[in-house]
């Protein structure tokens, strides 16, 4: 259990993929109502200086732009589908760790970008700061958010499929690696062009994306106390009379007990000398996962095992078309 889980773990919302898309769809009834009145919600940094701060909280009713219903209701869809699926995964104090720290970072990124406008534009925006602030604010939207959900999908269950348009399944990793790739032109086109705040945006909301890969690629394995362990347990092998690179003689490496077994595949480290194994501190019980099933499988409550994750959504065109028109 991690220091926020201790702390916040009581506060954690059940079931916030659903209040997302209730969010989400109250935004597009106001914008479909009077589009005006969003100009009042969104995360101006400057009108939250000034006195404005219910922005602060209202931008997240704020949705990405989108004219076409269709879209709006198939990403909508999408998005609560994968959401609840990480939810399940991850549990609830987890994912909701993951939305909140992709809000923070946003709001955070918001008032960087505002001092940076005043570093690199000075005294221009004396005069013309509420009419700068109101245009840019629009790049803090959910819409980056919302990609950084659909990333952590992506890693968590790389070999999950998605029918595209409806028809073609593809596996989530390569729509994930398609995105990422997007997501990096679009970077630097804005760099090019001179868009430094659309640059802090992207950056802001998808930093607990960053977070939250760091965090799973379990890098105490690096260390030297673990790189030592791990060569050690290599020469051991080896000593038994096995040269390196050769196969190991049938059933000699079964002959030693294992320490280690994965509650999900079985493996063990007689299966595989390299792989790591963790205790999920989320599962109700004693269970020990192999690093391929550590942070995607179903967590065990009330007596039940812990089972794979959900391998399969049916759901479909691609997340970030709810975002552009």
């Amino acid at each position: 259990m991690n220091w926020f889980e201790k702390k916040f773990g009581k506060y954690a919302i059940d079931n916030l993929p659903l209040m997302m898309i209730i969010c989400y769809g109250f935004g597009y009834v106001l914008q479909y109502v009077n589009a005006s009145f969003l100009n009042y919600l969104t995360l101006n940094p400057y009108a939250i200086v000034h006195g404005q701060v219910w922005r602060l909280v209202t931008w997240v009713l704020v949705p990405p732009d989108s004219t076409n219903v269709f879209l709006v209701l198939v990403a909508m869809l999408f998005y609560y589908s994968i959401g609840t699926s990480l939810e399940r995964t991850w549990g609830k104090v987890a994912f909701n760790e993951y939305i909140f720290l992709g809000l923070l970072f946003t709001v955070a990124g918001a008032f960087v970008m505002m001092g940076v406008s005043y570093l690199v534009y000075g005294s221009v925006l004396e005069s013309a700061a509420v009419q700068y602030f109101d245009a840019v604010s629009q790049c803090f939207s959910t819409y980056y958010v919302s990609m950084s959900i659909f990333l952590a999908y992506a890693a968590t269950f790389p070999d999950a499929v998605v029918l595209f348009m409806f028809i073609l399944p593809v596996k989530v990793k390569w729509l994930g690696i398609l995105y990422a790739v997007l997501l990096g032109i679009d970077f630097v086109r804005a760099a090019a062009g001179g868009g430094f705040y659309i640059c802090i945006a992207m950056l802001a909301s998808l930093l607990n994306f960053a977070v939250y890969y760091l965090r799973s690629r379990d890098l105490k394995r690096f260390r030297p106390k673990e790189v030592k362990r791990r060569t050690d347990f290599r020469r051991a092998v080896q000593g038994t009379g096995q040269h390196r690179g050769a196969p190991a003689p049938a059933g000699k490496m079964r002959q030693r007990s294992a320490r280690h077994r994965c509650a999900i595949c079985g493996r063990t480290e007689l299966d595989d000398p390299t792989l790591e194994f963790r205790y999920c501190s989320k599962c109700d019980g004693n269970y020990e996962f192999c690093q391929d099933h550590l942070f995607s499988h179903v967590h065990a409550k009330n007596g039940s095992a812990p089972v794979p994750a959900q391998q399969t959504v049916e759901i479909t065109p691609g997340p970030q078309d709810a975002g552009k028109e």
